[in-house]
């Protein structure tokens, strides 16, 4: 400190100068004459180069503005482009639903009017007449003719094909047990069936639906209508985007991309296979799984999915006269790439508008700068001597403070020291010797001269400890020999067996093998293993269960050394810094924070480690490691 001093007090003509014009500066600023950022120039110094950082906050205030207004240009274009295409699949979707389900009901009348046809029920009665049977396939001929459907078909009750509308070509059903088929089953069971696959005989898919004919119970036959729906699936193809009818089972039936049929939206599972397997509406489908995922929903019948790898708007309407959904797919790649173009034309027109806002700023603040500068100039050479005095004076008399400071940091922590490990002893001397008095009236001599001499130990203890004084102040190490952690904990136990009395603690001490020792200086280890039991005291007072447990054991040349308790445990916020100094979780006046800090210097001094956790079931255990005695380390060898 004395060096700083005079170094200030021959400090260079150079040095004054800077000085007088920073203090010009502060005077201008408080007089109203200049900004505290406007710079001044030295009489005879160039002007002080900019800061590297001064203008980092403007150019990321800058660069958040474009970013703003690339990402309202991208999410407007984005909302504006999903709008229209919801929109126009809307339109799309209601248009495909309402024709599909119009070739969808246009058959319900057919049931009723072979119903009312004599031949019909007659063939029922009598399957096996062969003029019957070619009658009533005339007849489903010209029917069908007339209706436009595929083929129209009759049943027995067994789910047998009697007549059919195509008897006379290839593949028909003529002959064939259906009863096997989901709408053959529906419609004998529940009066009526809908069925989308591929036929049996035929190979081409279709839609079928069957009737129940009850001129009597039960049903004694089903009438079944297979309707074609390719001519809808290759209308489909003349619009935007693609289109696929989905059913109940999630599997595209139909579908504008051929490599879509006939394949499900996911791995369908063991029962639905099952299903497939036994009433085959796919033909010889492998019903490869598409590459389906849903990523984000818009609403409640519009999501974003990638289909292939390639994000596309699904909208969805489901059908009135079958459980199956229609889907509308359009590619978001147009829509995304207009977005892109929007957001860069959005931060470029914030650019251009920041460009010119710095421009007109700079402009202003070159004329105030110019001002300012004057101005400076002349109140600098007005104040420069009289501020170097003033500014000198303020930094001798800071440099005064700050070496009384520190001298009474020291002064404090040194004495802090001193009280911490001498209280201990003398607490101790105490209580030994209070205890002596009561076992002399009662003539216990030998507990009295063990006490005695305990006091004489205690005394030998406070002269190694001035003694250790002398040897943290030079930093030097301690001297470790071998000692023996009962006799250790005994002792310890002795000094604080008062302040456990009165606690209500019990204390356990386990140290196994008996003869364990470390290498530690003996006064030295005493200390710690007091500071710990009595922070562990201290720790309990509040708690219904009071045990403190000493616990020592081998471990690998080392000996390791838990003192736990089963008090609160230690604060979160207090842990990371238990031994930093003058932290403590004690109320103001109960302890300076040192306590745990001289012992881990005294442990790290014995070449050895403390630390501290918390215990799961409550409580708080600290852990010394210090290095076993030689005779231990071979004991603990010859046990293995």
């Amino acid at each position: 400190m004395p060096e700083q001093t005079s170094g200030l007090a021959g400090a260079t003509h150079h040095a004054r100068h800077r000085a007088a014009t920073d203090a010009a500066r502060a005077a201008l600023c408080n007089k109203g004459l200049m900004t505290s950022r406007e710079p001044t120039r030295r009489f005879d110094l160039p002007s002080d180069p900019p800061k590297r950082w001064r203008g980092l906050p403007r150019w990321c205030g800058a660069l958040a503005l474009v970013a703003l207004a690339a990402v309202a240009g991208h999410q407007l274009s984005m909302q504006n482009g999903l709008a229209r295409l919801r929109e126009a699949a809307d339109h799309r979707l209601d248009m495909l639903a309402t024709g599909l389900d119009a070739d969808l009901t246009r058959f319900e009348y057919l049931p009723a009017l072979l119903e009312m046809t004599p031949i019909v029920p007659a063939l029922l009665g009598t399957p096996s007449d062969p003029k019957l049977r070619d009658a009533v396939n005339r007849y489903l001929d010209g029917v069908n003719a007339t209706a436009g459907a595929e083929m129209l078909y009759l049943l027995d009750a067994d789910g047998t094909s009697l007549a059919a509308s195509d008897w006379d070509r290839p593949g028909t059903t003529v002959g064939q047990d259906l009863s096997f088929r989901p709408y053959v089953i529906d419609a004998l069971g529940q009066g009526r069936g809908r069925f989308y696959g591929v036929g049996i005989t035929s190979r081409k898919p279709g839609y079928y639906l069957s009737y129940a004919l009850r001129p009597g119970q039960p049903a004694r036959g089903v009438v079944a209508v297979k309707v074609n729906l390719e001519e809808a699936e290759r209308a489909w193809r003349k619009l935007p985007g693609d289109v696929a009818l989905i059913d109940q089972r999630g599997v595209v039936i139909l579908a504008t991309r051929e490599d879509l049929k006939f394949r499900p939206l996911l791995p369908l599972d063991a029962l639905q296979r099952a299903e497939v397997q036994r009433s085959r509406p796919y033909g010889e489908a492998g019903l490869q799984p598409l590459q389906w995922t849903q990523k984000e929903a818009l609403a409640r019948d519009v999501q974003v999915v990638a289909l292939d790898g390639v994000d596309q708007l699904a909208s969805t309407r489901s059908l009135r006269g079958a459980p199956w959904q229609l889907v509308a797919l359009d590619n978001l790649a147009p829509v995304r790439v207009g977005a892109r173009n929007a957001a860069i034309t959005a931060s470029l027109a914030m650019a251009v508008l920041l460009l010119i806002a710095v421009t007109l700023w700079q402009r202003r603040r070159a004329v105030r700068q110019k001002l300012a500068n004057q101005a400076a100039l002349q109140a600098a050479h007005d104040t420069l001597e009289s501020t170097v005095v003033a500014r000198t004076a303020q930094l001798r008399a800071a440099q005064g403070e700050l070496v009384h400071a520190g001298k009474m940091a020291a002064l404090g922590q040194m004495s802090a020291g001193v009280v911490h490990e001498l209280n201990q002893p003398l607490t101790a001397m105490r209580t030994l010797s209070e205890s002596a008095g009561i076992l002399l009236e009662k003539s216990r001599f030998d507990d009295v001269r063990g006490n005695l001499q305990r006091i004489r130990g205690m005394v030998d203890r406070l002269a190694r400890l001035t003694s250790q004084l002398k040897t943290f102040a030079h930093k030097s190490e301690l001297p470790l020999a071998p000692v023996p952690m009962a006799r250790t904990a005994a002792d310890a136990q002795v000094i604080v067996a008062e302040a456990s009395r009165k606690n209500g603690i019990a204390i356990e001490v386990d140290v196994q093998p008996a003869t364990l020792s470390v290498m530690a200086e003996e006064a030295a280890l005493g200390s710690v293993l007091v500071n710990l039991m009595r922070n562990a005291i201290d720790a309990m007072q509040e708690s219904p269960q009071r045990t403190l447990r000493l616990e020592a054991r081998p471990q690998e040349g080392r000996v390791i050394l838990r003192v736990s308790d089963t008090g609160p445990g230690i604060s979160p916020d207090i842990l990371p810094r238990l031994f930093e100094p003058f932290v403590t979780s004690k109320p103001a006046g109960a302890g300076l924070g040192l306590g745990l800090v001289i012992s881990a210097q005294l442990v790290r001094a014995m070449d050895g480690t403390l630390r501290a956790a918390n215990l799961p079931d409550g409580g708080a255990c600290f852990v010394v490691d210090l290095p076993a005695a030689i005779h231990t380390v071979l004991i603990a060898t010859a046990q293995e």
